[in-house]
């Protein structure tokens, strides 16, 4: 049975088989139309492509040619029709913040151009900056980017960020022109929002999430001594037993070899049903069927103890993720066709 991992490297490959059959002016301008993280992946795997054999290049060259005429241009400008849509349905003000969103592509000047450069160098260009500034900028970026930013900062500085993101309630657009003058620009049209709801507790917890173990500890560490109520608020909205299911097929298998049946029993009494599917589905027929009836026959459980085996399952994660065997996933740019 593939893996979704292992679906998403041959998109990946086939993407990039593509691209270097078409020469480099055009795939060029294929490029200005992806995102950074599509360049970054699509980039290396064209890097470590040495040689493809001709049965491969021509069955994507075939699969292309089919993809391609079964297509028909529904709307001669997308962009003015999304920006119509939106906001129809949202009102201007509602729809300019997603508008600017959806459609930031066309312009990668300032917190924008970030994107598009590796965790060490935007930190190293951020290092000087006041705290608050750079909470103002990471906000703008995904949480595995400002997260490896983050851990490039000296623990202090790192800390001190931290707890100007878990306490940013929005970005005003005097606040955004303020960035515009360390960035030069921050979003398109950024003078048009009213507020930005960017920064929170959610926001620094998924950002500590991407850390790993030992930061994590040490920033939770650090905040509890400021403000132990703001560092219980961040540790309830970090990575939880629910979000296993960002986890790939592979990452869930790594889990399962790691948790004792009867603790893995004991945390899916308290799982949703999406989430005890992603578990009988990467097990065998028969450990799947007996792991049904073992659920089903257990009685009631204390909550206290399946939170207790949920945590003990998510320290296995933690520790999976650490040394590679698991990867969240931190959005929706990363598919290809």
């Amino acid at each position: 049975m593939a893996t979704s991992s292992n679906s998403e490297d041959k998109g990946l490959e086939d993407a990039a088989i593509l691209l270097m059959s078409l020469g480099e002016e055009e795939a060029a301008e294929v490029f200005k139309h992806l995102a950074p993280k599509e360049v970054q992946k699509l980039g290396e795997t064209i890097a470590k492509m040495k040689s493809v054999p001709r049965e491969r290049f021509d069955t994507v060259l075939s699969s292309f040619n089919t993809i391609a005429s079964e297509q028909s241009m529904l709307v001669a400008d997308t962009d003015e029709y999304v920006k119509a849509v939106l906001r129809k349905a949202l009102g201007d003000d509602k729809a300019n913040l997603l508008i600017d969103r959806i459609l930031a592509g066309g312009d990668i000047s300032g917190i924008e151009s970030l994107k598009w450069m590796d965790a060490s160098s935007v930190s190293e260009l951020l290092r000087n900056e006041h705290p608050q500034i750079v909470a103002a900028i990471l906000v703008h970026l995904d949480y595995d980017q400002s997260s490896g930013v983050l851990k490039n900062f000296s623990e202090r500085q790192r800390n001190e960020v931290l707890i100007r993101i878990a306490t940013l309630d929005g970005i005003q657009p005097s606040a955004l022109r303020d960035l515009n003058e360390v960035m030069s620009k921050v979003l398109a049209g950024g003078d048009k929002l009213r507020k930005a709801s960017l920064g929170g507790v959610k926001t620094a917890a998924e950002m500590i999430n991407f850390m790993g173990s030992s930061v994590e500890t040490a920033v939770l560490d650090y905040i509890r001594e400021a403000d132990s109520e703001l560092a219980q608020k961040i540790m309830d909205n970090m990575f939880t037993f629910d979000d296993l299911e960002k986890i790939d097929d592979r990452g869930i298998q790594s889990l399962l070899r790691e948790v004792q049946s009867e603790s893995l029993i004991i945390a899916l009494k308290g799982a949703t049903p999406e989430m005890r599917e992603r578990v009988f589905k990467n097990m065998s027929t028969r450990a799947a069927e007996t792991l049904r009836e073992d659920l089903e026959s257990r009685g009631p459980v204390r909550v206290s103890e399946v939170e207790a085996e949920q945590k003990e399952m998510l320290k296995i994660v933690r520790r999976l993720i650490d040394e590679g065997q698991i990867v969240i996933a931190s959005g929706g740019e990363d598919d290809f066709v």
